[in-house]
């Protein structure tokens, strides 16, 4: 989709009339959307988790949501329409815990109507587990932590899009932003774009070439596990498999809703830099959560702070600006790539607005 308009004038708002696009086989909903004008009522849920007092805690993400709140009032949201989830509230039901996440995202979407405006921002930690329906490319679903998962495990992609995503209706919409490792598709929307402002397609040999490293590290570490892993993975991106995981998450994670994700890297990624529990450390370190998640414990640089820089520098962007923008940010110094995922095409020459 390319909308298209004069150079160096602003781009034109989303339309109001019901976009349609092209079907894929097995999809659950038809090919329809709306995009949301955002001019109805405004909801926000804010989680930062800095894990105080853990061996692996952060420092940034409380910061993080504390100014994305004032972001947040300044562009028309009201405190009494926003959630904050904060591992340094006295408040029992302000921490965020697993139930109080889910709780929260349910309030987010409750009684959700065409051109409301709902915002979600996570600033803590992400991982990966094995994906048990075979939607992801790469064999795993993303998660994130909250304060509790050492008790109370981790929250899936595959809950937070049927709680947050699947029950909106058409022309609502919804804004994550995740600030968390592996983060790439962590709501599950299939429709990813490069800075060119075009839907990404799965990168086979992209996959094969991961999977080689991985046998090659795994056979210098003498590692016959991770050997045969690494074979595994060769085999199944040789058979297709990542198309097929591309064309199951479409059929089953297009919606006729307008929801949209800014994710601060890949998938695959975690940060060039992080500091766990007080020291540096870099991004091949092996710190786990369990073990039975191989999930390096870091974050990356936050995405809500280049977001929030290049609106500064340009209040009223198109979709690729901003996701130029977000990326240019971060360029300098880290090697993250934030993504923007959709759960429908998107024209990304439109302005985004929230």
């Amino acid at each position: 989709m390319n909308s298209g308009y004069a150079s160096g004038g602003p781009p034109p708002m989303p339309p109001t009339q019901q976009q349609s696009f092209g079907s894929q086989q097995g999809q659950t909903q038809s090919g329809y959307f709306k995009y949301s004008q955002c001019n109805g009522r405004k909801k926000a849920l804010l989680i930062g988790i800095n894990y105080i007092g853990q061996s692996a805690a952060l420092q940034g993400c409380i910061e993080d949501v504390n100014r994305m709140k004032r972001f947040l009032l300044s562009r028309g949201y009201k405190e009494q329409d926003m959630v904050t989830l904060k591992d340094d509230s006295k408040h029992p039901r302000e921490r965020p815990t697993r139930q109080n996440i889910l709780e929260a995202m349910q309030w987010l979407v409750r009684d959700a109507r065409p051109n409301d405006s709902l915002f979600f921002h996570y600033s803590g930690h992400g991982g990966q587990t094995k994906d048990l329906d075979g939607d992801e490319g790469d064999g795993y679903d993303e998660v994130i932590y909250p304060v509790d998962f050492k008790t109370n495990s981790h929250i899936v992609d595959d809950t937070m899009y049927k709680i947050m995503v699947s029950s909106l209706p058409a022309g609502c919409r919804l804004t994550a932003i995740f600030d968390s490792c592996h983060s790439g598709s962590a709501l599950d929307l299939p429709y990813i774009y490069s800075t060119e402002g075009k839907i990404k397609e799965p990168n086979v040999a992209m996959g094969a070439a991961k999977g080689l490293m991985s046998t090659l590290t795994s056979l210098q570490r003498s590692d016959v596990g991770g050997v045969m892993s690494g074979v595994t993975g060769l085999i199944k991106v040789a058979s297709g498999n990542a198309q097929k995981a591309d064309q199951r998450a479409k059929a089953t994670r297009s919606s006729h809703a307008d929801a949209i994700s800014w994710s601060g890297c890949k998938d695959s990624q975690t940060s060039a830099d992080a500091s766990i529990g007080g020291r540096n450390t870099g991004a091949m370190s092996d710190v786990r959560l369990h073990a039975s998640d191989p999930v390096l414990f870091l974050t990356p640089l936050s995405t809500m702070q280049a977001f929030l820089t290049a609106l500064e520098r340009n209040p009223n962007p198109s979709y690729q600006q901003l996701l130029v923008d977000i990326r240019r940010v971060l360029s300098n110094k880290y090697s993250q790539k934030p993504q923007l995922s959709s759960s429908h095409p998107i024209d990304t020459n439109i302005q985004f607005i929230i």
